[in-house]
């Protein structure tokens, strides 16, 4: 299509004339990227790499670090009494019930920013728990959860001399140290108690512990 031509009666439009060619000139260019665009969109979305969701995405569901002994999470979830046995006995208090179960799903729970596990004598905890959710435990086989250190923002890589993460932790030697100039998670040994992340003084933390069932699903 050839643009209108001017009349008489009807003064020339530059930019609309201009505009209009424009466009005329990259029709071709448009129809040919579309398909393939489109083609993308489908192998991709095969692929995985796109959510072929609609509307709003899926939120991530929240991930709760448990007291020691807690069975794997949709058992611990569907076991779990509710009773508050363990939060009465945790000499620490740190183990927590949300009765709205915004928090937790209503579950008990520790937040380690709050307070962390710090592994008692005896883990009077699991063995006061009557529904069988925690179950007694030895020590070096409590799995709560993982530590994970981000050297980025330890005030290490600027120069501090920090060790808090590491003389904080109950679990010593086998579960954290220093290599080198660098804080080294031992996740065979580490329990994921919290305390290191409670110790540590950076913000954000630049050691947290994600969850058993964030790691195992």
């Amino acid at each position: 299509m050839s643009a209108e031509k001017p009349t008489a009666n009807r003064p020339v439009n530059r930019r609309g004339f201009f505009c209009q060619g424009l466009r005329e000139l990259l029709r071709p260019l448009v129809e040919a990227v579309e398909p393939v665009e489109q083609a993308i969109g489908e192998f991709s979305r095969a692929m995985g790499a796109i959510p072929a969701w609609q509307g709003s995405p899926p939120q991530p569901t929240p991930r709760w670090l448990r007291p020691p002994g807690a069975i794997a999470e949709h058992a611990f979830i569907d076991t779990c009494s509710r009773c508050g046995n363990c939060v009465r006995a945790c000499p620490a208090q740190c183990i927590r019930i949300d009765p709205t179960a915004a928090a937790g799903n209503g579950a008990p729970y520790i937040d380690p920013e709050i307070m962390p596990c710090v592994v008692c004598d005896g883990l009077i905890c699991m063995r006061d728990c009557p529904s069988g959710a925690l179950v007694p435990t030895a020590l070096g086989l409590i799995h709560m959860g993982t530590a994970i250190f981000n050297s980025h923002t330890c005030v290490r890589s600027r120069g501090q001399d920090c060790t808090i993460c590491i003389d904080r932790c109950p679990l010593g030697a086998s579960a954290i140290e220093l290599r080198g100039q660098t804080v080294h998670v031992l996740e065979e040994g580490c329990i994921g108690c919290g305390v290191c992340q409670h110790a540590c003084p950076t913000t954000p933390k630049s050691i947290v512990v994600v969850p058993r069932s964030a790691l195992t699903g």
